[in-house]
């Protein structure tokens, strides 16, 4: 009886080491759309609303969180940045390590002044990317997101048509993380939280 009583101990333990592998092992879960190994969207080479050349190297360690809008923008685009502002907050001391990006889809009237305002007014840690106009259309087909002007009464009122996602990237500069607009913030501090957590 001893002997049968080990074999069962010993066989429990064997199950209890598979059953841990098995979780270490798994993939994590998201609340946003997992893109995770997607082959567009790696990288960029713009200018911030300072004048500094910016590349995903340079927010290594920190969790990016990338999105295309413009400063006019009435409601998307405001909405977004009150959010990822309400998403830094919720992961306290985290949220110094999530990065927040705005690439403007808008560059004739987005100027580095301008963007600098409109980045402030949400948090001075949000950077502007500014592309140029020739660059910009190449850049959109590489990130799939989608822009259009729509003329206004007046050449300068024109508005934008754009995606209105987010990309999110883990502290290796990975893509990982496709999230629709409206997701909440719930779900993005879980998401960023978890990416975080991973390193």
């Amino acid at each position: 009886m001893p002997d049968r009583r080990r074999a069962l101990q010993l066989l429990g333990a064997g199950c209890a080491a598979v059953a841990l592998a098995a979780c270490t092992d798994s993939k994590p879960s998201f609340q946003a759309v997992d893109i995770t190994g997607a082959d567009y969207a790696k990288d960029f080479r713009l200018s911030d609303m300072n004048g500094q050349p910016r590349s995903m190297a340079d927010f290594k360690g920190k969790a990016v969180v990338l999105f295309f809008g413009y400063a006019q923008c009435p409601d998307v685009c405001p909405t977004t940045m009150s959010e990822m502002l309400q998403v830094r907050e919720k992961l306290g001391a985290d949220g110094q390590r999530v990065q927040v990006l705005f690439v403007t889809v808008d560059p004739e009237r987005d100027t580095p002044e301008v963007m600098k305002a409109y980045m402030t007014a949400f948090d001075p840690s949000f950077l502007a990317l500014i592309p140029t106009p020739e660059k910009l259309p190449a850049l959109a087909k590489d990130f799939k997101v989608y822009y259009k002007k729509v003329d206004g009464k007046t050449p300068t009122s024109y508005s934008m048509d754009h995606s209105a996602a987010t990309f999110i990237y883990d502290p290796q500069g990975r893509l990982r993380l496709y999230a629709r607009y409206g997701l909440g913030t719930d779900a993005l501090a879980s998401d960023l939280k978890t990416l975080l957590a991973a390193g």
